[in-house]
């Protein structure tokens, strides 16, 4: 796992290392979530990496999200509820067990 301070930090290293998911939040220092997920999908080497949207926003912006290439949007008051947080490793689950299958076709 790795973790960055904020915006400009995570697309860096998202950029160096590219990891197999990224989790990320949309109000981060330096660099806006959505920057970052912008420039993740203009990259080549990390357009294809799965990007999970956390955020205190309101899922209003979920569908704009998607469509710019998220894989998966996550309120974080819904992460505290009873199944919010299943849902949550079940779908990081599903993305990393998705992404390997393809890595061998």
């Amino acid at each position: 796992m790795i973790t960055a301070a904020d915006g400009e930090e995570g697309l860096r290293l998202a950029l160096e290392r590219k990891p197999d998911l990224v989790v990320l939040d949309l109000m981060l220092p330096k660099l806006p979530g959505y920057e970052v997920l912008r420039e993740l999908r203009n990259h080549r080497e990390t357009a294809k990496i799965p990007v999970m949207i956390v955020s205190s926003l309101p899922q209003s912006s979920d569908q704009k999200l998607l469509d710019d290439g998220a894989t998966s949007y996550f309120e974080k008051a819904g992460l505290m509820l009873d199944r919010g947080a299943d849902l949550f490793v079940q779908n990081v689950r599903k993305i990393l067990s998705q992404s390997k299958a393809a890595a061998f076709r």
